[in-house]
Formats: C-alpha cells, structure tokens, sequence
C-alpha cells in the first residue's frame, strides 16, 4: 500500500512539473492538461523543451514554444527530435514556414545520417529576407494588377496578392508581407468609402453543360446520399493520399531498413515508376458482388493511374481448388470489362518460396513447429516449445517435411513475430498429401497466405497491394517478412468490405444452399455471385456503377438489394430493345379486322429515340393480351380494357373495344371477341395496353429475394439458422408465357424490356422452340423494397 502511495504520489509530482514546462512555453493551461493526458506527445514535448532550456534558459519565448510543440505533434519519427529542436533553439528556425519544410524532408528522408547541407536549403536555414526586399515584391505585384485593383478597389482579392508575393520570397514572413500589402494597398487607394464596405454582390454562376458521371454513394446512419464522382475520379491520382511508386517510406508505418532505399531504387528501375496492383482471388469457389468492388478497386485505381494490374490465383490450398474456378474467375474479371496485364499463380513461385523458407531459417527467423492446430488456434496459445531450437535442426526438420517424413499436422514451420490482433508466430508452410492442379506431385507441403501473400506482391513489384479491412491486423507481418528476407517491400492499404443484405455470399453456404436443393448451382439468378448476376441479365456496367456509388470507403459498406437494381435500371433503359410479351395470355378475336391477311406493325426499339431503329411484328384478327388487362366490371380508376370501356393496342393504331365474353364451364373468361377502330377516328381512350400475335411460346422465370430477413445470418434475426430463412415464392416459373417473334434469334444473355412488364435476359437454358427468359428487374422499384 506504502509503495503504491508513493509511485502515485511521484507520477503526481511529474504531471506538475510537465504542466509548468508546457504552460512556461505559452501553452494555456487547459491545452497543457490536454497534452498531458497523450503519454506520447507529452514525453516528446518535455524532451524538447528541456533541451531547448538547457541552450537558451529557463524562459523561453510564446514563439519558441509554439514551434516545439508543433515539432512534437507533428513528427512521425521521435529520433529527428533532438536534431530538429537544435534548429529551433539555435533560432535558424524561425516560422512555421520552415518547420512544416523540415518535417517534410525528415520524413521523406528516412536514412542516416541526414544531409546538412541539403536539410539546411530545403527548409531555408541561414536565408535572410530584408524589408527592402518585401517592399520590392509586394510592390511588384500591386503594379501587375494595378489596373483590377483601381477598378474593384477594396472588392478585389487581396489574398491573390499574398500568394503572389509569398511565392516571389519563399521564407518571407507571412504576417510582414501582409502588413505590406495593407500598407501599399491603401496607399495606393486610399481610405475605404462606404462603397467600399457595402457587401460585393455575388455574380451568378454560370452553369457548365451537364456531364454524365456516376453517383457516389455517401452511406450515413443506414441511408445512402449521392455525389457525382466518377469511379476513375475517385481512384485518380492524389484523391486517395496513396503514397507515389517509390516512396513506400512515406506511409505511416512503413518500416524502414538500412536497405530500404537501395531496393526502392531497383523497384523504381524495374516498374518505371508505373502503378503497380493485383486481385489474388483464391480458386475454390465463384465471385461474388463483395469481389466486384476489389475488381473495380484493384483495376481501376491501375487504370485511373496508369498503372496495370496483375490477376494472381492464391492457389496455395490444393484440396479446395478446381478448374472451374479458374475459368470463372477470368471470365467475370473480363465480363466486367478488365484486361489483366498479367495472369499469375501463387504457384509460379513455389521454388522461390521455398528458398526464401531456408533464407528465413538461416537468419533465425523461423523454425519448424510440432503443435497440433488445435493447440496453436486462437489468440493466446502457449508458446511453442521449439521456438529456440538450434537452426540446423529447423533446417534438417524443414527438409524432411519437404520429403514427406512427416504427416499431415506433425510438423509447420513457424515465422517468429507477433501480429497486430495477437497472434503469435503465424505458420508459414504446412504439410499436405494432395497433388496440386499445375504442380501434381512436386509438393507435399504448401505455403500460408500470411507467407505468400507479400512474397508474390514483392516479386510482382507491386506497389499498392490492396486488401479489405480484416486483413489490417496482418499489415505489421506483411511488412516483417519482406524486411526480414531483405527483399523489395510494397505498401498494403485496406479498404472496407461490401456487403449486401437479404443473400449470403460465403462459399460455403452457397455450397449447402446447391446440397439442399434451394438453388440450382453457384450461377443460379437468386443469388449474388457474379455468374449468378450475369446469367439474371445484370449488365456488367451496373454492377460498376453500383460499386461506383458505394465510393471506396474504409467503412465497411453493406448496402440494400434494391440500390443494385436501380443501377441496371438505369443501364438496362438505355441498352435493353423493347419487346412485347404475354405472361397470362387471353385471346383475343378482332370480328372487323381491318384487312384479308395479317398486317405489319412497326415498333420502336427505344421509343424515346427512334433514330435507333425499328423492328416488325405481325397483326392479325388473333391477338393476345395479359388476363390482368381485362374485366369485366369496371371499378374507380381502372382504365384498362372493359365492356364499354375501349383500350389502344400499343404501337398498332388501334382500338379495340369489346362485343362478346366467352367463358368456359367454369365461369373462367377464355377468350374475347372484339371490333377495332383506327385510332385517329374515335375518342383517345384511357390507356394503351401491349399485345403479342402470331407469338413464340416461351418460359418466364421471375425472381424474389431469396431469403426474408435482411440479415439470414444473424442468429438474433434468424434463430433458425439461414436455411430456415428461404423464401417459398423466391422463384415463380410462367411455362406458357407468349413473346413477340422480334426476339426469335436472340442469344443467351440478350437483354430487352418487355414493354410495361420489366427488363428480362434470355437464359442459357433456352432451346430451339422453347426460349427461356429471365427477369433481371422490373420497371419501377417496388415501394415495399425500398
């Protein structure tokens, strides 16, 4: 008790004695309070004020002090401390100015020793600006703009002044050269009129010509606002504060060597500075959205930069892995329109995996393990007992997992580090007895992803490896091991992941979801892979937008189906032709057809601009329309087709106005005959209905979400687990649906809107005489989604 009376009163004693340091340098005392509640800051600050007392005495200036506490707070690396309040106290630092320069050129200097001479030209030590030369820049610039400033008077910007005679005397003092400007200004214009003071109106701005962008999504407490940045604007250049290729040192964290510049000049040598990205998806299941935003974040921030991106399969779990998925994977990245600069596999690298493993043992960086995973899983395992074994005997052990000595889970080896959640001594290779796709029987043990992932990165020359949110906690090690092997050390940055609600997206799941039988396959069009999307007839430029709108957040983003929709909505109304088509077909018999044999009826593929073009369908006295478009007694505010109450038939010139209603035994209305009239010689009707005649037979197939919670796997929404979750009416197949003969040699995946039906692509399912379609999305969002 004694002792812990005194430790507090000691620590008590410190905190007083650093609060009068920080409020003898000017600090207020709430602001001195505050620093002292940062333990790091406030260490920093009591080195360089006691350093600069030890040169200029007890009491030091308000500007001093402001210049060491900013030199505190503002550098990354604590070892330039001293050097840097040397430069204070010895007064050849006198501005903001010129510790903002300093800072800059430490931190972008990394190595020792720092050059003196050079530190000293960048940050304008010794540089002496006179008033005379103040006068003579400031009066410089009033004489450029003598004539705007007479005209406008005290209206005009006068920080249009500053700047220029700022940037004409780099280290001149900000406050000096402003009382000049002031000084010359009135001298020249004299005192202010009230003129002068009244508010200056503001000129109306003009608009610029619209210009079609996508809208990015700003998600804020659940709902999502929009700003119209382009993906490519989003990903270009200084938008997202990257580091430049070369200058990885500059990233917060990145940890420097003695060798670290070295490699980066030869990095520098090899890429040309160009940007350098990869998307290493693992080949053991298909895409899905959440991979449609690391495509477009991958190969876009490359495109955007002028860079190229690499697709590396992580094919390092040969039990997982098939062909299939390979192909896929390079069909999706293609469908969404990204050319790979290169096509890769973690395997290509196994040999020189393998080497660096040795180079790792050698260096006393890694050893081989005997834990069984049970006993290393988690986050606080006891340490390994042979973590300390001699490197020859992890060597010998190493080789002979290498010749197969040992069986699956006797044997891993071990990299020696801790990792940012905790985990200690990540494994590096373990042993497996199954035959790899392209390297069959050569391996029998297999390298980690916490291996691997940096290895390829550095061998490919990346310079931006980018990674969703989970995997920040392995950044530390992905900057160990290159270090540690010596080798080129690219930058990983993480952004945040996209989820959507109402679908699971795991693999595994999708995989009990095929096993159960409530879906098809991985492509089938209620789920949210990205085959499943393309074969339901979403265009690859909506699932662009879409993440687009999303925006490249650190946050993770999880977002409602419906927003989705609305991107294909908008791509589907400019690429999709129209069509008619009959879901619930009811004949319909016209007793006056207006002539002996059918007639042709031209239909516009996009109504809204018909230089697009036109495509035929016949007309003849047997037309079909939907049952839905017909009743027979009439309720307040149906304006379709009734006794007494007439309907246009779009795009024929028709109207049609019923005579007779034929039913069968049932009651069940079969067919309708009517009488047509031109349409310009009796009264517009109420509304016009679409038609199909002479029609193909197909099949429709409409799609509902599949699950009916927003979160299927969230155990306090979905007690039941997320196959207890599926919705019965998810899929509803129409078999006898009718289609006009316009879409007769359409291929799978041709896209169309159905004319006041929705938008619907043909499925690869689809045979001679039997077309099948699948609706993508309907016209207009259904409030109830929203």
């Amino acid at each position: 008790m004694a002792a812990a009376a005194a430790a507090g009163a000691m620590a008590a004693e410190e905190a007083e004695e650093a609060l009068g340091l920080f409020t003898g340098i000017g600090l207020s005392e709430a602001k001195a309070r505050e620093t002292l509640r940062n333990g790091a800051l406030s260490a920093l600050l009591r080195r360089a004020v006691l350093q600069a007392r030890s040169a200029l005495g007890p009491a030091l200036d308000k500007a001093t002090g402001t210049l060491l506490y900013n030199a505190a707070a503002r550098l990354r690396d604590p070892k330039h401390l001293g050097f840097l309040v040397g430069y204070i106290a010895r007064r050849e630092i006198l501005t903001d100015l010129q510790l903002t320069a300093a800072l800059e050129y430490v931190r972008s200097h990394p190595l020792e020793p720092l050059d003196v001479a050079d530190f000293e030209r960048a940050c304008g030590v010794g540089v002496c600006v006179t008033p005379e030369q103040i006068e003579e820049a400031v009066e410089a610039v009033i004489g450029k703009h003598r004539a705007e400033l007479l005209a406008e008077r005290y209206h005009f910007n006068m920080g249009l002044l500053m700047g220029e005679a700022r940037s004409r005397l780099q280290w001149a003092d900000g406050k000096t050269i402003k009382n000049e400007v002031d000084l010359q200004v009135l001298h020249l214009l004299g005192p202010k009129t009230e003129a002068d003071l009244e508010k200056k109106p503001k000129a109306a701005k003009a608009r610029p010509a619209p210009v079609e962008k996508q809208k990015v999504a700003v998600v804020e407490n659940g709902e999502v606002g929009t700003e119209t940045r382009s993906l490519l604007e989003q990903l270009r250049g200084e938008a997202l504060k990257f580091h430049k290729p070369g200058e990885n040192y500059k990233t917060e964290g990145y940890v420097v060597t003695p060798n670290t510049m070295a490699l980066l000049k030869q990095h520098l040598a090899i890429t040309g500075g160009q940007v350098r990205t990869r998307f290493p998806p693992e080949p053991n299941g298909i895409l899905h959205i959440g991979h449609a935003k690391a495509i477009n974040f991958n190969f876009g921030y490359a495109k955007a930069n002028g860079g190229v991106c690499f697709l590396r399969y992580d094919d390092t779990n040969p039990e997982k892995e098939e062909e299939k998925y390979f192909t896929a994977i390079r069909e999706m990245v293609e469908w969404l329109g990204y050319q790979p600069y290169a096509v890769t596999h973690a395997s290509d690298y196994f040999d020189q995996l393998y080497t660096w493993a040795l180079e790792l043992i050698r260096r006393g960086q890694a050893y081989v393990c005997h834990q069984k995973v049970d006993e290393i899983k988690g986050h606080n395992p006891p340490p390994s007992p042979w973590r300390d074994r001699p490197v020859e005997e992890s060597l010998l052990l190493f080789e002979d997992m290498r010749k197969g000595k040992f069986g699956e889970g006797e044997a891993t080896l071990r990299m020696k580090l801790v990792m940012e959640d905790g985990k200690m001594d990540p494994v590096a290779y373990r042993v497996k007895f199954t035959p790899h796709h392209r390297t069959g029987d050569k391996w029998c043990i297999y390298p980690t992803y916490d291996y691997t992932h940096c290895l390829c990165d550095s061998i490919e020359h990346i310079t931006h490896s980018l990674c969703t949110k989970e995997f920040q906690a392995r950044r530390s090690s992905y900057f160990w091991l290159c270090n540690a092997l010596d080798v080129y050390c690219p930058v990983q940055w993480e952004y945040g992941r996209l989820n959507l609600l109402y679908t699971v997206v795991s693999k595994r799941k999708i995989i009990r979801l095929v096993e159960t039988g409530a879906v098809r396959d991985w492509d089938d069009p209620r789920l949210f892979t990205l085959t499943a999307l393309r074969r339901r007839g979403f265009p690859p430029e909506a699932i662009n937008n879409f993440c687009a709108r999303v925006g490249v957040t650190v946050a993770q983003a999880t977002m409602e189906p419906h927003l989705l929709e609305a991107c294909a909505r908008e791509v589907l109304n400019e690429q999709a032709p129209r069509a008619m088509a009959v879901l619930e077909p009811l004949k319909v018999t016209i007793t006056n057809f207006p002539a002996p044999k059918a007639l042709e009826v031209l239909v516009p593929n996009f109504p809204a601009d018909e230089s697009r073009g036109f495509h035929k369908v016949p007309f003849q006295p047997t037309v079909y329309i939907e049952e839905t478009d017909f009743r027979e007694e009439v309720d307040k505010g149906y304006k379709r087709l009734a006794p007494g109450q007439p309907v246009g038939l779009r795009h024929a010139g028709y109207i049609i106005a019923v005579q007779n209603v034929i039913k069968d035994t049932s009651g069940r209305v079969i067919e309708l005959e009517v009488t047509c009239t031109k349409s310009d010689m009796v009264e517009k009707p109420k509304a016009f209905i679409h038609w199909v005649s002479e029609p193909l037979a197909c099949e429709v197939r409409l799609y509902e979400r599949l699950f009916l919670h927003k979160n299927p796997e969230d155990p306090s929404e979905v007690p039941g687990g997320f196959l207890s979750d599926l919705n019965p009416d998810s899929l509803r197949v129409v078999h006898n649906a009718l289609v006009d003969c316009s879409v007769l040699s359409a291929r799978p995946f041709d896209k169309f809107q159905f004319e006041r039906l929705g938008y619907f692509s043909v499925d690869p399912d689809s045979e001679q005489g039997k077309m099948v379609f699948n609706r993508t999305v309907t016209l207009k969002e259904d409030p109830g989604k929203a």
